[in-house]
C-alpha cells in the first residue's frame, strides 16, 4: 500500500532535516507531515500593529514593539543567572529578561541593531519588563500582507535553540501547507458536511494555521472540533452496536427464590423510585439475550450495592455465579460485610478473596468456586489471577471501574466461555458530556435519590478564627454519642504548601480532646495495612470518638454513627474529592454535618469550590462545576483530555457540538451500521488510519 504524503517523516520537509526532526519528535511527539499539520497554533495575534514603550500600561496584553538593543549583560552566576537587555525606541526604554536559553539568545542578538520584540509586559519593582519575549531582526517579521491573524505555536527553549523560533515555525508551516494542502483527504461524507454546514477539511486545516479572517478561523475550529468529537462517538457507538450484534448474552429469564426471598424477607428498606427504575433496566438487559454493559452512577450512600446484589441474585436464580471486584481491600471488605449481612439467613454462599487471604483458605475457595457451590465471590485484583476459575460465571460487577485497567477487566470477563453480563458502578458523579465521551458505549443508569430516613448533610465553611467554636460543636456531638472524622491533606509538614499537617493537627486535637475522656484513631497512607485496619476497627466499634486521617478514608469503612466530617485546608481539595469525603457521613438516620476549614487566602476557584459545597449536596451539580473549574483532566484521577485525544475540542465549552456529533454518529450508524455505503468510505479510511487506542475509553 502506497504511503500517503501525510505519513512522510518531517525530516524531509524543507527547513527541518534529521537533527531538527529528532528534536521536534522529542519535544512535541511530532514525527510526520500529518502530525505537524495537526500541531495547531495555541493563539493568534494581530501582528500588523506596532506599539511603543510609552504605550505599555497595566492593561497591556501581548505587544509588538520595534527598536534597538542598546545594552546587554548577564547578571548573577550559575543557575540563578539571567540575561538582561535594554530595549529602546523613540519613546523610552524597557528591559528584556531571559532566565533560560541565554547563551543562544546572546549569540543571536547584536547590540546597536534594530529588532522587533513580541511579548507580555510584567511589572517588576515599579518598572515594566518583558520576560522571554520573541525577538527577531527588524525586517524579518512574520507578518505577510492580507493575513490579519498571526499564528503562534508552542515552542521551548530547546526547540528555539534548534531554529524553531516563532518566526521559523510559521515559515515551516507555510512550507508544509504549500506541499500538502491539495492532498488532504476528506474524512466525512458530503451528506454530513452539507447537513451541518461544515467547512471542508482541507480548507479547515489551512485556515486553522493561516486564517483569512476571524470568521474563517471560527469555521475551521468548528470543523476540526466536530471531527474530534464525531469520531470518538462513532467509535464508541460502533463498539456498542457490534457488541449488541455479535456478543450474545446469557438469557436470565427466571426471577426465582433467591431474588424473591431476598426481596420479601431481607430487603433492609423500601427501594427508592430511582432504585426500582434501575433494577427494572437491569432486569430488561439480563433477559434480552444481549450482553449487558451498564454503568450505574449514584452518590455515596445512594444504594448502588443493594441494586448490584439484586442483579447478582437474578444470576443465581438462573444457575450462574456472580463476582464483585473492588479497587482496594478496605472497599472489598466493606462490600463483603454489607452483602453477607443483607443475605443473612438465605442459602447463598459468599466469599472474600484479597491479597491478604491465607493460602489454606484460598485452596478451599478455589475448589468451591469451580464446583459452583460458591455463589458470589467478592474481591480485589486477586479475582483476575489465573488460579481463580469459576464454574459458571454469569455476572461481573465492577466498583469504581476507573481504577482498573482495560486489560485487568478483560481478564475477568474471559473467565467464562459465554461473556458474562457487566455492571460497572461509580460513586463519582460524572457530568453528561464526560459520560458521553468516556462511557459512550455503555448504557447508563442513575440513582439520584437517597434511601428513606437519610437526611442531606449540612455543610458549613469556617476560618481558623472559628476553631474553638468548631471544637465546642464537636464536643456537643460526641456528648450525643456521635463520632467525628477530621481529615488533613498531607501527613508531614511541608514548608512549600504551608498546610496544617496531620501530625500537627493530631497534637492540637489531642490537647482539646484529652484522655481519658476522649479516644482518637489515626489513619494515613503510611500505616501498614494491619495497623490501618486495627485503627478503623476501633472507630467502627465506637472505642474511639474521633478519627484523624488523610484522604485514605475517602473510600473506606461505612460508619453510620459518624455524623461530623471536618476537612482541614479544604481549599486544597478538588470538588470531587470534597464531595467523596462528605459522603463518609450522613449514612445513618441522625443529622450529619460537614465543616470545611480554610485559610483566608482563597483563590477565586477555591472560594467557588467551597461555596458550591455549602450550597448543594447534588453530586451531579458538583461534578458540572468541577468540570468547568478543572476541565476534564483529572475528574477521576486520570488525564482524560489526553485519554480521549482532544486537541481543540473542550468537553466544557463544546457541549452543544458534542451532542450534535453524537446525534449524527448515531444517525450514520442507524442508516449504515457497517459503514459500507460509498459515501461513508472517507470515514472508514480515517478510522483505519487512526492510531488511537479506543479501548482506553470504555
Amino acid at each position: 500500500m502506497t504511503k500517503h504524503i501525510l505519513e512522510t517523516p518531517v525530516e524531509y520537509l524543507k527547513g527541518i532535516g534529521p537533527v531538527r526532526a529528532e528534536m521536534l519528535r522529542k519535544e512535541t511527539e511530532v514525527s510526520t507531515f500529518g502530525e505537524l499539520l495537526h500541531y495547531y497554533p495555541f493563539r493568534y495575534v494581530d501582528r500588523s500593529k506596532f506599539y511603543t514603550v510609552s504605550d505599555i500600561d497595566s492593561e497591556s496584553a501581548w505587544l509588538q514593539l520595534k527598536g534597538k538593543i542598546t545594552a546587554m549583560q548577564t547578571i548573577g552566576a550559575g543557575r540563578t543567572s539571567r540575561l538582561v537587555m535594554t530595549f529602546r525606541d523613540k519613546t523610552g526604554e524597557t528591559e528584556l529578561v531571559w532566565f533560560q536559553g541565554a547563551k543562544w539568545i546572546r549569540e543571536k542578538v547584536t547590540v546597536g541593531k534594530e529588532y522587533v520584540i513580541f511579548g507580555k509586559p510584567n511589572l517588576f519593582n515599579g518598572r515594566y519588563n518583558f520576560t522571554h519575549p520573541d525577538i527577531e531582526p527588524a525586517g524579518d517579521e512574520m507578518q505577510v500582507p492580507n493575513e490579519p491573524l498571526q499564528p503562534y505555536y508552542s515552542t521551548s527553549e530547546k526547540l528555539k535553540s534548534r531554529g524553531f523560533t516563532p518566526a521559523n515555525f510559521v515559515r515551516i508551516m507555510r512550507t508544509l501547507i504549500a506541499q500538502v494542502q491539495y492532498s488532504i483527504p476528506e474524512t466525512l461524507s458530503q451528506t454530513l458536511i452539507l447537513a451541518i454546514k461544515l467547512m471542508p477539511r482541507s480548507e479547515a486545516l489551512v485556515n486553522i494555521h493561516f486564517p483569512r479572517d476571524p470568521y474563517a478561523l471560527a469555521k475551521a475550529q468548528e470543523r476540526l472540533k466536530f471531527d474530534e468529537l464525531f469520531f470518538i462517538q462513532l467509535q464508541l457507538l460502533r463498539l456498542k452496536y457490534v457488541r449488541m450484534e455479535k456478543v450474545k448474552g446469557r438469557v436470565f429469564g427466571l426471577i426465582g427464590n433467591h431474588f424473591n426471598d431476598f426481596y420479601h424477607q431481607n430487603l433492609p428498606f423500601e427501594l427508592t423510585g430511582a432504585q426500582k427504575k434501575v433494577v427494572k433496566e437491569i432486569r430488561a438487559d439480563l433477559g434480552s439475550g444481549k450482553q449487558m454493559n451498564r454503568l450505574l452512577q449514584g452518590d455515596v450512600g445512594s444504594g448502588k450495592t443493594l441494586v448490584a446484589l439484586m442483579a447478582m441474585l437474578i444470576a443465581l436464580d438462573n444457575g450462574c455465579q456472580a463476582c464483585l471486584m473492588a479497587p482496594t481491600e478496605i472497599l472489598a471488605n466493606q462490600h463483603f460485610k454489607t452483602i453477607t449481612k443483607m443475605l443473612d439467613g438465605l442459602p447463598v454462599e459468599v466469599a472474600l478473596l484479597t491479597g491478604s487471604t491465607k493460602k489454606a483458605a484460598r485452596k478451599g475457595l478455589h475448589e468451591n468456586l469451580q464446583k459452583g457451590s460458591l455463589h458470589i465471590l467478592i474481591g480485589t485484583h486477586a479475582l483476575i489471577e489465573d488460579a481463580v476459575q469459576f464454574g459458571n460465571l454469569g455476572l461481573v460487577v465492577i466498583d469504581e471501574q476507573h481504577r482498573f485497567g482495560v486489560a485487568q477487566r478483560a481478564r475477568l470477563w474471559e473467565k467464562s466461555e459465554i461473556p458474562p453480563h457487566i455492571l460497572v458502578m461509580t460513586a463519582t458523579p460524572i457530568p453528561r458530556t464526560l459520560a458521553m465521551t468516556l462511557y459512550g458505549d455503555l448504557d447508563v443508569s442513575v440513582i439520584d435519590e437517597l434511601p428513606p430516613g437519610r437526611k442531606p448533610v449540612k455543610t458549613y465553611h469556617f476560618y481558623e478564627k472559628d476553631r474553638l467554636k468548631v471544637f465546642r460543636f464537636m464536643k456537643e456531638q460526641i456528648a450525643l454519642g456521635r463520632q467525628i472524622y477530621v481529615v488533613y491533606p498531607i501527613i508531614n509538614e511541608s514548608d512549600k504548601l504551608e498546610l496544617q499537617d496531620l501530625m500537627d493537627g493530631l497534637d492540637t486535637v489531642s490537647r482539646y480532646f484529652p484522655l481519658p475522656e476522649y479516644h482518637i484513631s489515626i489513619v494515613h497512607g503510611q500505616l501498614k495495612a494491619g495497623e490501618k485496619e486495627s485503627e478503623m476497627k476501633r472507630f467502627l466499634e465506637k472505642l474511639t470518638q474521633i478519627m484523624v486521617a488523610t484522604t485514605v478514608i475517602e473510600v473506606g469503612v461505612d460508619v453510620p454513627n459518624a455524623s461530623v466530617m471536618v476537612i482541614e485546608n479544604a481549599e486544597r481539595f478538588g470538588l470531587s474529592q470534597l464531595h467523596q469525603l462528605r459522603g463518609r457521613v450522613g449514612r445513618g438516620a441522625d443529622q450529619s454535618h460537614c465543616i470545611l476549614m480554610s485559610s483566608y487566602k482563597l483563590t477565586s476557584d477555591g472560594r467557588k469550590r467551597l461555596d458550591t459545597m455549602v450550597r448543594t449536596t447534588d453530586g451531579f451539580e458538583i461534578a458540572e462545576v468541577d468540570l468547568h473549574l478543572r476541565g476534564p483532566g483529572d475528574l477521576q484521577g486520570t488525564q482524560q483530555s489526553g485519554l480521549v485525544g482532544l486537541k481543540l475540542a473542550s468537553l466544557v465549552k463544546d457541549e452543544k457540538l458534542l451532542k450534535i456529533a453524537r446525534e449524527f454518529a448515531h444517525r450514520t450508524l442507524t442508516d449504515d451500521p457497517r459503514l459500507e455505503k460509498p459515501e461513508n468510505q472517507p470515514m472508514v479510511i480515517h478510522l483505519q488510519r487512526s492510531e488511537f487506542d479506543w479501548g482506553k475509553i470504555s
